[in-house]
C-alpha cells in the first residue's frame, strides 16, 4: 500500500514551490522507509526547477542531500535495520549491470541511472525527492551516516561532499600537491575542507576577498581575489589541481594558465550556457580540461567515514520548509554560508 506523505514541490517551471501531497510506494523486498530528518538545497535544485538545464518533470520535488532515520525495511534488505541513521544522494537506482556499474561507478551507468528526483524511475513512475516527510528507496543506493556526524551537517555531503572529494581523490589531492578551488559557495567550501584533511596545500580563488576570513577558517592556506588583474600573473604555473565549483562560465584560458604542465582543470559546477576554449591553452603544458559527476555509493561511504573520522560537516543554516523560496533567492545572490538545510519536522 502506498503512503501520502507532505512535500514541498514546484507545480511548473519557474513556480514557487508549495507545499503539497505525494504518494511513496509501498515498501518492496529490498526497499528503506526513510523518515527524513533534513534536506539540503543544492543550487542544482533551482536549475532543475527553473528548467535551467533542460525540460524537465513537474510536479518536482527536489531534493538530493537526505539524512534521515530508518522506519520499516523490506524482508530482504540485509545492511540496513530500523532506527539506523542513513543518507540519500543524487541516486536511487541504475542498471547494475554495465561496466561502470560493476566498478563502483553508478553515477556512469551507460544505461542511465535514476536520479533521485526529476527522474522516472525503472516501474516508469516519476521520483520525488527530499523536500519530503519520507522517501521510500533501494538499500543499494543508501548509505550509512556514522556515528559522529550531525544530521543536519552530513545532509549536504550527499552531494556537496561527494561531488568534491570524488575529483579530489581521483587526481590525488594529498601531501605535495598544490589545489585550488574555484569558489566559495556550498560546493566550495567543501572542497576546502576535503583538500586540507587530504593534505594538499589549498587555495581559494574566488570573485572578492569577502570569504576570506572564513576560506582560512575551514582550511585554506592561501586566498586570491580573481577581479584583482594581478592575480592570474602571479599565480601562473602553480597549482596541480584546480576544482570549479561555479555555474557560471569561466575564462578557461586564464585558469588554464594557472596550472603546472600535467595538470588538470576539473569542473563540477554545471553552468547553463554553453562554453568555448582555444585549444592551445592545453595543448601548451599537457594540460587536461576535465568534468566529474558526484560519486558511486561506494565512494559516497568512503567520503562519510571519511568526514567522520576528521570531523567535517557542511556549514550550515538550518530552515524551515516554508523559507523554501527565500532560501532560493538568496542562494543566487550568494546569500549564504554555507548550505541551507530545510528542517522536515517543518514540512
Amino acid at each position: 500500500m502506498t503512503t501520502t506523505v507532505a512535500a514541498y514541490a514546484a507545480p511548473a517551471a519557474k513556480a514557487p514551490l508549495e507545499r503539497t501531497t505525494i504518494e511513496r510506494r509501498a515498501v518492496r523486498e529490498h526497499d528503506v522507509l526513510i523518515d527524513v530528518k533534513y534536506a539540503g538545497i543544492c543550487h542544482s535544485d533551482i536549475h532543475q526547477v527553473r528548467e535551467g538545464w533542460g525540460e524537465a518533470i513537474f510536479p518536482m520535488v527536489p531534493g538530493h542531500e537526505i539524512a534521515g532515520v530508518v522506519s520499516e525495511v523490506g524482508p530482504g534488505v540485509t545492511r540496513f535495520a530500523v532506527g539506523d541513521t542513513v543518507g540519500v544522494g543524487c541516486m536511487v537506482d541504475s542498471c547494475r549491470e554495465c561496466d561502470n556499474c560493476r566498478a563502483g561507478l553508478e553515477q556512469y551507468c551507460t544505461n542511465g541511472n535514476v536520479m533521485t528526483y526529476n527522474g522516472i524511475g525503472r516501474d516508469g513512475e516519476p521520483t520525488y525527492g527530499g523536500y519530503s516527510e519520507k522517501i521510500v528507496v533501494d538499500e543499494g543506493f543508501v548509505v550509512r551516516i556514522p556515528e559522529g556526524l550531525a544530521l543536519d551537517e552530513a545532509a549536504p555531503l550527499l552531494c556537496a561532499g561527494i561531488t568534491t572529494y570524488s575529483p579530489l581523490r581521483h587526481w590525488q589531492a594529498g601531501p605535495g600537491k598544490k589545489v585550488a578551488v574555484v569558489g566559495m559557495g556550498g560546493l566550495g567550501h567543501m572542497a576546502v575542507k576535503l583538500a586540507h584533511a587530504l593534505g594538499a596545500e589549498v587555495t581559494v580563488l574566488s570573485q572578492s576577498l569577502r570569504k576570506q576570513e572564513d576560506g582560512l577558517r575551514l582550511g585554506a592556506d592561501h586566498y586570491y581575489a580573481t577581479s584583482d588583474e594581478t592575480t592570474f600573473r602571479k599565480l601562473a604555473g602553480t597549482f596541480d589541481l584546480i576544482i570549479s565549483t561555479v555555474s557560471a562560465p569561466l575564462d578557461f584560458g586564464a585558469y588554464l594558465s594557472l596550472l603546472k604542465t600535467d595538470g588538470a582543470l576539473v569542473n563540477v559546477g554545471a553552468p547553463e550556457e554553453p562554453v568555448s576554449l582555444n585549444l592551445f591553452s592545453v595543448i601548451g603544458g599537457r594540460k587536461t580540461l576535465a568534468g566529474s559527476s558526484i560519486g558511486g555509493i561506494r565512494e559516497t561511504q568512503e567520503m562519510l567515514d571519511f568526514c567522520a573520522a576528521h570531523g567535517i560537516g557542511a556549514e550550515i543554516e538550518v530552515i524551515r520548509a516554508d523559507q523554501v523560496n527565500e532560501a532560493y533567492e538568496r542562494v543566487l545572490a550568494s546569500d549564504v554560508r554555507y548550505r541551507f538545510v530545510i528542517d522536515a519536522a517543518t514540512i
